[in-house]
């Protein structure tokens, strides 16, 4: 390609599409097990109903950066993508839409609702897996698993089945969280708690005993309990639910209430007499002291009603209406038949008065209904044996969790691990492998003819017509703890080349809200099934929230959409601006202006490339000593970046991995290297430079852009081939990460110094007012000449430097590594106005250095503070007693 071809503006939309459609083509991401060592990520498998957000951006480039690195350390780089079936968010989703055309989910088949959700997820199951590629994520795509897919149903049936044998999956009645609006139980993790403002309602139960005759329709003889204090108040924030208590529960030691114990309340509307009993689960100041009781309604009641032997009364659907059980409001909502009856205790007395209540309110995290708490026949997965060395390998670091702060969060979940509940009430997913007689004999088995066989085992003759499998899916969860098992096959060939090769797997990338959900549980099925880790780390993201340090939500609104962002950004801008500001584990706050960021960071790094391509070449000009020297520079100084970026790499500081890249290129290549090397300008024509310059700088900001490559796919790629002539598989995504040689200290040391006097000399022209275009004499105090001189010329535009014995007068001063710098100004300034403000600046410093004095005189500051804080003060005050010398130095050189 001819120079002026080259645009004289980046443009992506014309580079993106090409490239990853050339990356595919040329199968790059492809993996399949060879000599190499392997690098394996597998995806965090994001939901089929879900379209990419800005938590799927931030997750999905940190794994792509990792993923293109090891690919060009030589790995056998391999990223498993898919997809996850998402019970109860795709079922949700096929329900709405059958409604819209007018059909009922009741009205269907089993079968016949399948077949619309197959054909649901067919046409919008793989829309994120599309966007993706949009982000230039390097996945091996022919590798694509979804959790629903045959084989991997298979596994999931067969894991459930194995583990029902070895006595850890059991079925009983237990009280679990139930999704009103998806007819289905969660697990614990499945519910978002939130702060809410609710009423309380405080609701006088009269005392009676057992024998008595009370009717509690008959105002006078309820006010005549009230107005005798024969009443035991209770407050709650669900009335509704009054109508299925069964006791009011007292502490045996509370002296209001001892004198009824023994006897009973009257639960109001109901007619129904229930104990008063005593337990010191109840909290004497905790306030009324006494507590309403309904086992089928909250946890904690039903672990009393169980130990107390109470009724057990469910006055709510599944769907969360009034059941004919309350007698009352039957089939209302639970909500409205709240306000009623709580307008019906006012009126007949019973209610009190209401307060103004904050709570914590559990709500499901698929439907954002409120969760109620229902004693529902349930599937369960006991956890406190395989749970054991899936905690034991973290706290032994086996597992790697990045940051290692959340090891303690992972440490207290687990050891308080509660029975996994893994049946839900759904249709879509993996049916669970029992099978019922009419009277509720059971087995597990894969098919009805294996549950045939088992239930003759059991001494029950039957066939298939008179067995019925269970209604219930199996939780999500259940199939994506096997992921990184399942997507190698390793449950339908255990000793598969593919299993063998790439398991376990290198780096976990995922959001700590599923430390528990998923990765807790992968690491169980890890040891369970392949007895070792399935991971080497977890590396936890953070958050993305607004400037405003909101999350962000479409309800909010302030949540962009990616490809908007991309198509304004470019995909590279954007995923340099989502990892600007985003080390494991701490949120980022997302603001367009760090996707602006990294566009312009692309144009500059485009400009560097155009600068260079454009320099005329001489073949016989020789490289001057500032280029040689520059050249040298730049070649130790990358030494020692790759150096740091492979150490942040292996700690998975992939933040700053991207800072240390960014400063390279934007300040060292190009703030630095390129002006110390590019050709001068006379009458408007850059000069020539020499054919060893030019394949130097093209070599160098080749590697530059290796490094840079992983969070900058695109622009490096076009780049790339742009720099010289390459053929179609000689492409920067296959090639070869830089290699760091020893670098020279001196050679780096002597950069930094002479960088410095070459800042002070600019600062210098600002602070006086100097043109940039006026040349200056530079005047050195020292017995040696610095290493860099032609630099110092060149960037500070000084047209001679002498060396000096003594301090020059009119001279503005710096000290750099204890050697003095003098530029002449006789004439160039105001010299009275300078004598001005640099007595200004002395008179300021020493009323600085008198509060330091004083403060390190302070015996009572010094015998508090601790002795690192000492030592800064005492550094401020040598400090300011180094600059006050120097400024009156420049003052007497003024005269």
């Amino acid at each position: 390609m001819s120079k002026h071809e080259i645009a004289s503006k980046y443009d992506p939309a014309q580079v993106e599409d090409k490239w990853y459609a050339h990356w595919l083509e040329q199968k790059f991401f492809r993996s399949v097990p060879d000599e190499r060592e392997p690098y394996t990520i597998v995806i965090p498998p994001p939901n089929v109903t879900g379209v990419l957000h800005m938590g799927h951006m931030l997750n999905n480039t940190i794994q792509d950066v990792l993923i293109r690195r090891a690919r060009m350390m030589n790995k056998n780089a391999c990223w498993v993508p898919g997809t996850d079936h998402a019970s109860i968010a795709t079922e949700a989703k096929v329900v709405a839409m059958l409604k819209e055309k007018g059909i009922n989910k009741k009205d269907l088949t089993r079968e016949e609702f399948l077949k619309h959700a197959w054909e649901w997820k067919e046409k919008y199951g793989g829309i994120i897996l599309k966007q993706l590629e949009k982000l230039g994520a390097s996945c091996d795509w022919e590798r694509t698993r979804f959790t629903m897919e045959d084989d991997l149903s298979e596994a999931v049936i067969e894991v459930f089945i194995d583990l029902y044998r070895k006595g850890q999956i059991y079925r009983g009645v237990r009280m679990v969280n139930w999704d009103p609006q998806g007819l289905t139980a969660v697990s614990d993790e499945e519910v978002i708690r939130k702060e809410v403002m609710q009423k309380l309602y405080y609701v006088q139960y009269p005392v009676v005993d057992m024998e008595e005759h009370f009717n509690p329709d008959d105002a006078d003889e309820l006010n005549k309990k009230f107005e005798t204090g024969n009443y035991i108040t209770i407050a709650t924030v669900r009335p509704e639910t009054i109508l299925g208590d069964t006791a009011v529960c007292v502490h045996p030691e509370d002296e209001r209430y001892k004198k009824f114990h023994g006897k009973f309340v009257m639960v109001p509307f109901t007619g129904r007499k229930v104990p008063i009993i005593c337990d010191d689960y109840v909290t004497i100041e905790f306030g009324t002291g006494a507590l309403k009781v309904t086992p089928a309604h909250d946890a904690n009641d039903y672990a009393l009603g169980v130990k107390h032997k109470l009724q057990t009364i469910d006055v709510l659907n599944e769907n969360g209406t009034m059941h004919e059980r309350a007698g009352r409001y039957v089939n209302e909502d639970r909500f409205v038949a709240r306000k009623k009856i709580s307008k019906e205790l006012e009126t007949a007395g019973y209610l009190i008065k209401i307060e103004d209540y904050k709570s914590q309110v559990g709500y499901s995290e698929r439907t954002d209904a409120a969760i109620e708490p229902k004693l529902s026949m349930q599937w369960f997965l006991k956890m406190d044996k395989v749970s054991q060395p899936a905690l034991a390998n973290v706290l032994n670091g086996n597992i790697k969790l990045v940051p290692d702060k959340y090891i303690n969060t992972y440490k207290h979940w687990m050891a308080n691990v509660h029975d996994w509940c893994i049946s839900r009430q759904l249709w879509w997913g993996q049916r669970i492998p029992a099978w019922y007689t009419n009277d509720g004999e059971f087995v597990v088995a894969k098919t009805a003819d294996e549950a045939i066989k088992l239930f003759s085992e059991k001494g029950i003759t039957i066939s298939a017509k008179d067995i019925a499998q269970d209604e219930d899916v199996l939780d999500t969860w259940f199939s994506s703890w096997l992921w990184p098992i399942s997507v190698f096959d390793g449950f339908k060939d255990p000793a598969n080349a593919d299993i063998n090769y790439y398991y376990p797997t290198n780096d976990l990338v995922t959001a700590p809200e599923i430390l528990f959900f998923w990765v807790a549980r992968m690491i169980i099925a890890g040891y369970e099934y392949r007895n070792e880790r399935p991971f080497n780390n977890v590396y936890l993201t953070g958050i993305v929230r607004d400037k405003q340090g909101r999350k962000m939500s479409k309800s909010l609104g302030n949540s962009p959409d990616p490809i908007e962002l991309m198509q304004k950004y470019s995909a590279d801008g954007v995923r340099v601006g989502m990892l600007l500001c985003s080390p494991a584990g701490n949120d980022l706050l997302y603001d367009d202006s760090l996707c602006e960021q990294g566009r312009n960071f692309a144009n500059k790094i485009w400009n560097a490339f155009r600068l260079i391509y454009g320099w005329e070449v001489d073949t016989e000009a020789q490289p001057t000593l500032l280029e040689t020297q520059s050249v040298q520079w730049y070649r130790n100084k990358l030494s020692l970046v790759i150096n740091e970026l492979n150490e942040f790499y292996d700690k998975l500081r992939i933040n700053d991995a991207l800072l240390t890249s960014y400063k390279l290129l934007w300040d060292d290549f190009c703030a630095w290297f390129l002006e110390m090397v590019k050709p001068e300008y006379k009458d408007g024509q850059a000069a020539p430079v020499s054919q060893w310059l030019y394949n130097e700088a093209i070599k160098l900001f080749e590697d530059s852009i290796k490094l840079l490559h992983p969070f900058m796919p695109f622009i490096t790629e076009e780049l790339w081939h742009l720099a010289r002539t390459r053929d179609t598989r000689e492409c920067i995504v296959v090639s070869s990460w830089p290699t760091a040689v020893t670098a020279d200290a001196k050679v780096i040391q002597d950069f930094e110094e002479t960088s410095q006097v070459v800042i002070q000399i600019r600062n210098i022209r600002a602070s006086k007012q100097l043109s940039p275009k006026d040349a200056l004499q530079l005047m050195i105090k020292s017995k040696k000449s610095i290493a860099m001189e032609e630099m110092i010329k060149k960037l500070g535009n000084i047209s001679g430097i002498d060396y000096v014995d003594a301090a020059i007068d009119n001279a503005a001063t710096f000290i750099i590594n204890q050697t003095e710098y003098f530029i002449p100004l006789s004439g160039k300034i105001d010299a009275a106005s300078e004598r001005e403000k640099i007595g200004k600046e002395i008179e300021y410093l020493k009323g600085f250095l008198k509060s330091l004095d004083a403060k390190l005189s302070n015996e009572k500051f010094t015998a508090k503070a601790k002795p690192e804080v000492i030592a800064m003060e005492q550094k401020k005050k040598s400090d300011a007693e180094g600059k006050i010398a120097i400024l009156e130095k420049q003052l007497q050189g003024l005269g």
